[in-house]
C-alpha cells in the first residue's frame, strides 16, 4: 500500500529521483524512437513495443471491467491511434528535436477538451500558456531548417491530441487501477498496430534482420524501461502526490530530447528553433501550474 505524503511538504530525495529519472527516461526514449523507425517501419516498431509492455502488464488484467465503454476509448484513442501518430511523426522527421516539443502540446490540449466535454473550468493563465505553446510551435515549424519537418511536426500535435482525450476520459475512470489501464492498453494495441503495420506497411522481415543491436536496444527501452518501468515511477509518484505536483516537472523532457539529438543525433538547432521549443515549453508549463492552482483550489472549497 502506498501511504501518500503529507500535502505541501517537501519532496523527499527518493521522490525527486523518480522524477528525474522519469524525465530522462522518456527523453531518451525520443530519441530511441527515431532510430527504431530510421530502420523499422515506424507502426512495426510501436507494435513491437506494447508487445514487451503486454507480457510484463498482462497480470495486471483481470475482470471486472467497470466503465468499458471508457475504457473503450482510452484504449482505442490513447493506443494504436496515439502510439501510431507519435511513431509515425518520428518517422517522418530529420530531427528529434521539434517532434519531441510537439508531442508536449498534450497538456494544453488536455486544458481545452477538459473544459470542452467535462466544462472544467479554463483560467486566464491557461488560456494565455495555450496561446504561449501553440504559437511556440508555430514559430519553430517557421524555421527555414524545421519547416522540411513539418509534416512531422503536425503528426506529433495529433498525437498529443489523441492523447489529451485519453487523459481527459481517465479523469472520470477512476474505478479501475492504472497498471491495469496500461496492460488493457498495451494488448489493445499489439494486435491493432501489429494488423495496420501488416497491410499499410512492407518489408518487416528484412527491416528486422538488418536492425542491428542498438536499434533492438531502442525498441527494448521503450517496451520495458519507457512503457513499464517509467508508467510505473509516474503512477507511484501521484498516488503519494497530487498531479498538478509532480507533472510540471516531467515537461524538461523535451530538453533532454533536444540535448540528446543535437550532441548525437546531428539535429540543427537554430535560434529561432530554440526560441520556439522554448515558448512552447514555458506555454505548456503555464497550462501545468494553472491547472495545478484549479484542482487545489477546488480541493480547498
Amino acid at each position: 500500500m502506498i501511504i501518500p505524503a503529507k500535502p505541501h511538504s517537501p519532496l523527499s530525495v527518493v521522490e525527486v529521483a523518480a522524477i528525474v529519472a522519469v524525465v530522462v527516461i522518456w527523453g531518451v526514449n525520443n530519441a530511441a524512437a527515431k532510430l527504431a523507425t530510421e530502420t523499422l517501419p515506424p507502426l512495426l516498431v510501436a507494435a513491437l513495443r506494447f508487445g514487451l509492455a503486454a507480457a510484463c502488464l498482462v497480470p495486471f488484467v483481470r475482470p471486472p471491467f467497470p466503465n468499458w465503454k471508457s475504457l473503450l476509448i482510452i484504449t482505442g484513442v490513447g493506443g494504436p491511434i496515439h502510439y501510431g501518430l507519435i511513431y509515425l511523426a518520428f518517422w517522418l522527421a530529420q530531427d528529434v528535436s521539434p517532434v519531441a516539443v510537439a508531442t508536449q502540446l498534450w497538456v494544453p490540449f488536455t486544458a481545452l477538451f477538459a473544459f470542452l466535454l467535462l466544462r472544467e473550468r479554463i483560467s486566464r493563465y491557461a488560456l494565455v500558456g495555450m496561446g504561449v505553446a501553440f504559437a511556440g510551435v508555430a514559430w519553430m515549424t517557421l524555421d527555414a531548417h524545421a519547416i522540411a519537418d513539418w509534416k512531422a511536426i503536425l503528426v506529433g500535435a495529433a498525437a498529443s491530441a489523441a492523447w489529451a482525450v485519453t487523459t481527459v476520459v481517465a479523469r472520470r475512470t477512476t474505478s479501475i487501477p492504472p497498471l491495469k489501464m496500461q496492460g488493457v492498453l498495451a494488448l489493445t494495441a499489439l494486435p491493432s498496430l501489429g494488423l495496420a503495420s501488416a497491410v499499410f506497411e512492407r518489408g518487416q522481415v528484412e527491416a528486422m534482420r538488418a536492425a542491428t543491436p542498438l536499434i533492438w536496444a531502442c525498441v527494448v527501452w521503450a517496451g520495458l524501461v519507457s512503457s513499464v518501468l517509467a508508467t510505473t515511477l509516474v503512477f507511484w509518484l501521484v498516488q503519494r502526490r497530487e498531479a498538478g505536483r509532480v507533472t510540471p516537472y516531467l515537461l524538461a523532457t523535451p530538453v533532454v530530447s533536444i540535448l540528446i539529438g543535437w550532441a548525437w543525433m546531428g539535429d540543427v538547432l537554430t535560434p529561432q528553433i530554440l526560441t520556439g521549443a522554448a515558448l512552447s515549453i514555458v506555454g505548456v508549463g503555464l497550462v501545468a501550474l494553472a491547472e495545478r492552482g484549479l484542482r487545489a483550489g477546488a480541493a480547498k472549497a
